[in-house]
């Protein structure tokens, strides 16, 4: 006997619900994904209307004003970089500002050092490759504390930012150490064409780094171990040696921001990255990643570090006083966290479905 006709007729009814629900899901989460990109854009048109009705000009088309942005981008975007590889395997780096003015100072006095001997170009490469490498030190015993010794991040790198800060300091003196030489001012300075020298080596930094998570073994692994750490662990992943050198690898990004800044203002400073640490955590939040783990890219944080920037430059352009910018900041913390939440639950349920 055949099977009545009724029985089959479900079967196609069903099938496009589901198609139509995957779509739906695949277009929330790609303007979930995009809501960095779609954000600038948006403060970009904000302050470009902002900027003819009150002032008759243009925001966004003043060269200088891009230039400005850029270079506002730099130290925030090196550190959000290092921050975003930490962020996608689980963990934090509070330590990375006082790394960052670390580096600074390091790279000021061995520059002053090698100076004399050695000529500009020279003193600059070594001094900028030796404050670096010292900045990979404290990293390197954060990832000691977090991968060996089990320290939960937050209070492992907590405990370095005050190392770090007590070190840089003492080199200091306790102030400001003025550079004296050419190369290096021209380094923070110059520009190429209309681009400052500093946005271009942060760029081809972050174009390495974005390959590094994205086309490589180790950046596949630290989206595993984000996910879930047990299941990598199992996968054969190694992850003890590959935290120790995610929080080098951090490190080292906090130190080429030390040696850009003091090449920026011809002096190493140890507070140099104190005040940019919420901004690289914001970068790297607001460009997608999740506080959770698992997620996030490269170019989502490179969003994230331009949002900032253009808030920060945007309300000193409109005459607004600085002190908002920190309300600003938070606040765009605060709905990035609620969008990655709401995006997390939506996911949830679907599979749950």
């Amino acid at each position: 006997m055949t099977s009545p006709p009724a029985a089959s007729q479900p079967t196609p009814h069903v099938a496009p619900q589901a198609d139509h629900a995957d779509k739906d899901r695949t277009l929330m989460q790609r303007v979930a994904d995009l809501r960095a990109w779609l954000f600038l854009g948006v403060l970009i048109l904000g302050f470009e209307l902002w900027s003819r009705i009150s002032f008759g000009g243009t925001f966004v088309l003043n060269p200088f004003n891009i230039q400005s942005i850029a270079v506002f981008a730099v130290a925030p975007l090196l550190l959000a970089t290092g921050q975003t590889f930490v962020i996608i395997s689980g963990g934090i780096d509070l330590s990375l500002g006082f790394i960052m003015g670390l580096a600074a100072v390091v790279a000021a006095h061995v520059i002053n050092w090698l100076t004399p001997g050695m000529g500009f170009l020279p003193a600059v490469l070594l001094g900028s490759v030796v404050a670096v490498a010292v900045a990979a030190i404290p990293g390197f015993i954060n990832g000691l504390l977090v991968a060996f010794l089990k320290v939960p991040p937050f209070i492992g790198t907590l405990g370095m930012f005050g190392v770090a800060r007590g070190v840089a300091f003492l080199l200091a003196g306790g102030t400001t150490v003025p550079v004296k030489n050419e190369v290096f001012a021209a380094l923070g300075n110059g520009r190429l064409g209309p681009v400052p020298y500093i946005v271009i080596v942060t760029a081809v930094f972050v174009l390495i780094m974005h390959y590094l998570l994205g086309q490589t073994k180790f950046g596949q692994h630290n989206y595993a171990i984000g996910a879930n750490a047990q299941a990598a662990r199992r996968a054969g992943i190694n992850l003890k040696w590959h935290l120790l050198r995610l929080y080098i690898l951090s490190g080292m990004c906090a130190g080429l921001a030390g040696v850009l800044y003091a090449a920026r203002f011809s002096a190493g400073a140890a507070q140099a990255g104190e005040p940019l640490l919420l901004d690289a955590v914001a970068a790297v939040v607001i460009g997608g990643a999740s506080l959770f783990g698992g997620s996030g890219t490269i170019l989502g944080t490179v969003a994230g570090a331009f949002v900032i920037a253009v808030i920060q430059y945007g309300l000193v352009f409109i005459n607004v006083e600085p002190f908002w910018q920190f309300i600003s900041v938070g606040v765009v913390i605060i709905i990035s966290v609620l969008i990655d939440q709401a995006q997390r639950r939506f996911s949830g349920g679907r599979q749950s479905e």
